[in-house]
């Protein structure tokens, strides 16, 4: 990638609601010495929301582009080291800058949580972003790289205690937050385009359906994101019950890709799953059920939902893009991941990452904007090619060791049989 570009980073869609959030914590947490631009639709909006991010970015430059104007994505890849983006449904308005970016040798961090968007970025640029060096870096909010992380150090540890690959792991979530209009969107309009070719929804069903190559993935047998059960049959010291954890089907495919990119490292037979926690009251079974049932009645008629009477009455029950909670809700809300592992040797591990604030909004501003700083400031041999990549794979534990300075909670234990 050239080092002699104008901007070190560039935010797109900054005027947007998540948006706007990487940009202040962006603002406190580059070196004073970064070279930043906003970008987006607006010039008047971008210069109300730099006025509002302090002093540190009053001398931040503006830049204007419409995501459907190729040559403007082009112009602002090519000034730029990295671009960092909020502008979704991403299959809807992402493509052209992750080509832009892949083409210029830009590296790129989104948000995503569409895994057609991601298989299309990998058949149409992967091979584009080897050659120039980019790299275009899927999931970098909430969506997923709690998940992405903690297989990886867990991967690591496992190596430096000499213990074997890892044979299983099953992330338990416990959340609080609300779901963002954006996100919401980013899964309507998944659901047209199953609705319009509905082939599609073989690739959301198919759990290595990002792998560098599905058709030399592993046959593990059927691996189901859909759950229902006691949390006890995860690990002993799991009270109440478990069930379907709506990020799953994204989050699991993205560490599958993860363990493909580092040459199925992890272990060509590793099986990895992700559910909810659902609380230990005597009504958390009936939670659970409700949950994981309304869940799998969701993945079979969101198609049908994203088209007529039903696309009419989602839009008067759901948040709509651009919008997000008040900075006290923001702040109220929390996560904990926790993944339980066993290694083929049968050494049990369990990987920690937490964080206070809204997963969707708070955490994830702090997730991508620590993404991009780690693309335009962090040099490490070990992660040092191109191409369409994940979190994990692209960023590694230069990633983590930027998000526990962040205040973010993560840790790998080994547990005692």
């Amino acid at each position: 990638m050239t080092p002699s570009r104008e901007f070190d980073l560039i935010l797109y869609g900054a005027t947007g609601f998540v948006g706007r959030l990487t940009a202040d914590y962006v603002a406190g947490a580059a070196p004073t010495t970064a070279r930043i631009a906003l970008a987006g639709r607006s010039l008047d909006k971008l210069r109300a929301i730099r006025g509002e991010l302090g002093d540190s970015a009053s001398e931040w430059s503006l830049l204007v582009a419409d995501a459907d104007d190729r040559n403007a994505l082009d112009a602002m890849a090519k000034r730029t080291r990295v671009v960092v983006t909020t502008v979704g449904p991403y299959a809807r308005y992402g493509l052209g800058l992750a080509q832009a970016c892949a083409q210029a040798g830009t590296h790129y961090a989104d948000l995503t949580g569409e895994p057609l968007f991601v298989r299309e970025c990998i058949d149409r640029f992967h091979t584009l972003a080897v050659r120039s060096g980019a790299k275009i870096v899927n999931s970098c909010g909430f969506d997923s790289v709690p998940s992405d992380l903690s297989v990886f150090l867990l991967h690591r540890r496992a190596l430096e205690d000499h213990a074997g690959e890892l044979a299983s792991a099953t992330l338990v979530a416990t959340v609080r937050g609300g779901l963002s209009g954006g996100t919401i969107d980013s899964g309507r309009a998944q659901w047209e385009a199953i609705a319009e070719d509905p082939s599609l929804r073989r690739i959301v069903a198919d759990p290595y359906a990002l792998s560098p190559d599905p058709n030399r993935a592993p046959d593990l047998g059927k691996q189901s994101d859909h759950t229902l059960r006691r949390a006890r049959g995860i690990d002993p010291s799991l009270p109440g019950w478990v069930t379907t954890f709506i990020m799953a089907s994204h989050n699991t495919k993205i560490v599958r890709r993860t363990n493909g990119l580092l040459g199925w490292a992890y272990g060509k037979h590793f099986r990895y799953r992700e559910v909810m926690h659902a609380g230990t009251s005597v009504t958390a079974p009936l939670i659970a059920a409700v949950v994981a049932a309304g869940l799998a009645t969701l993945t079979l008629l969101g198609p049908i939902l994203s088209r007529g009477l039903g696309k009419r009455v989602l839009d008067r029950l759901v948040p709509a893009p651009g919008t997000g909670p008040d900075e006290r809700a923001r702040d109220n809300g929390f996560f904990t991941m926790r993944t339980f592992t066993r290694t083929t040797t049968g050494t049990r591990y369990l990987a920690t990452f937490a964080a206070q604030g809204d997963p969707g909004y708070k955490a994830t501003a702090v997730l991508l904007g620590e993404s991009g700083l780690s693309l335009a400031f962090d040099y490490n041999p070990r992660h040092e090619y191109g191409g369409v990549l994940t979190p994990a794979s692209a960023m590694g534990e230069d990633l983590a060791d930027r998000l526990s300075k962040s205040g973010m909670t993560i840790s790998v234990d080994r547990i005692d049989n």
